[in-house]
């Protein structure tokens, strides 16, 4: 069994990268052509340790050591041809043994780099999973929305970091939420992933998204509280999260949202991009100090064909060579007509550029579209009456005509 894996790690460099390994056996061949035509003065043997030295970054530790063995051959090879009675002569033997031994060591130090690159490629399977328990990919469809979402870590190693987001479906709808955890590293991954395991247990059970928030506010409150380095000290474990959350009916063209400290969403009407400032402002949550004296739920108009935008400031706070903010309302502006993939692509696309192609802060962006459904009038006037906003009353008598 042991024989049979040998040979197989042995063949499949050949079978996925056959024209790169010819390099260094192109190399054994010219070299040792090349080093018998030229005149008895001239030696390239000793140039034959090349071919081993590359093949570790073309191939695994048992080719690397067949391309050794024929290095040393050609050695030897070299010597009969250039002069039979040579080849046991001290210089031929000096040549010989110390391409053997710098090719034993080359072997040594490829099948420590393949066992690196195994334990690497474990960690990244670990790495992978956790983000799929930690953040799993938001569905598709859900309801009468369709949603994308995307997400991009600062470091390029990681694949999660303090920026979450999660949906769940209700018995008449949706909820949803995007938050950002203070700081970075493993840290920020713990307390994201307490918000979003919160978010996903309490959301069925709470009747409205205050009392939802008062779940998060106590499920953050009391991990910080565990967690903190010095629990007599005067401040508590300095992170909080800034949260925004949305519920959002199938049956009428409205949602309810609650942002504590969170960058407003944008609003893609016809064209137009709004940003639903809250009315009041919250304070993030994790504040465990700081008293709230409620929490204001706003709601606002969300027709068929309207799309979310929610976002990070991860993306706001990107900053270009020439230290601009990113201005995404001004660029979404552009692709209103974009569906949720399609937009956080451009956007992505967009960012990145902007940039330089390395962001600073971890990124995430949720894109949600209602499918497209006609509501009366007379609902989106009571929607609009309920909101007390005029820009709500204007779309509803827009909407009667």
């Amino acid at each position: 069994m042991g024989f049979r894996r040998r040979v197989a790690d042995l063949w499949q460099p050949w079978q996925t990268g056959h024209a790169l390994v010819a390099i260094p056996l192109g190399l054994i061949v010219a070299i040792t052509v090349v080093d018998v035509l030229v005149p008895g003065d001239i030696h390239l043997g000793p140039l034959l340790i090349v071919a081993p030295a590359i093949t570790p970054w073309l191939a695994g530790p048992w080719l690397t050591g067949l391309v050794g063995v024929l290095a040393v051959a050609a050695q030897a090879i070299i010597a009969v041809l250039r002069d039979p009675g040579e080849l046991f002569s001290t210089n031929h033997q000096v040549q010989i043994a110390s391409l053997a031994l710098l090719s034993f060591v080359i072997v040594v130090f490829s099948h420590q780099r393949e066992r690196r690159r195994r334990q690497l490629e474990r960690v990244r399977s670990v790495s992978e999973a956790t983000q799929r328990v930690v953040l799993p990919p938001l569905p598709h469809r859900m309801g009468p929305l369709r949603i994308a979402s995307a997400y991009r870590a600062a470091d390029d190693e990681a694949l999660i970091g303090g920026d979450l987001y999660a949906a769940t479906r209700t018995e008449n709808g949706a909820r949803l939420l995007i938050g950002d955890v203070r700081g970075k590293g493993m840290t920020a991954i713990s307390d994201a992933s307490v918000i979003m395991g919160s978010f996903r247990d309490a959301a069925h059970r709470c009747a409205t998204l205050a009392e939802l928030a008062v779940t998060l506010e106590e499920s953050i409150c009391r991990h910080l509280t565990e967690h903190a380095p010095h629990p007599e000290a005067d401040e508590l474990y300095e992170q909080f999260v800034t949260v925004l959350m949305l519920d959002i009916p199938d049956d009428a063209p409205v949602a309810q949202m609650i942002n504590c400290g969170h960058p407003p969403p944008l609003l893609l009407h016809q064209h137009h991009v709004t940003a639903l400032d809250p009315r009041h402002a919250e304070p993030p949550l994790g504040m465990c100090d700081l008293p709230r004296t409620g929490l204001t739920v706003d709601p606002f108009v969300f027709e068929g064909d309207d799309t979310l935008l929610l976002y990070t400031d991860g993306i706001i706070e990107a900053r270009s060579s020439d230290g601009s903010f990113y201005p995404l309302a001004e660029r979404v502006a552009q692709w209103t007509d974009s569906g949720p993939e399609a937009l956080l692509h451009h956007i992505r696309a967009d960012l990145i550029a902007h940039v330089g192609g390395q962001l600073n802060d971890d990124a995430a962006a949720v894109a949600i579209q209602r499918s497209p459904k006609l509501a009366s009038g007379r609902q989106l006037r009571k929607i609009a009456h309920t909101a007390g906003s005029p820009d709500h009353a204007d779309r509803a008598a827009s909407h009667d005509h």
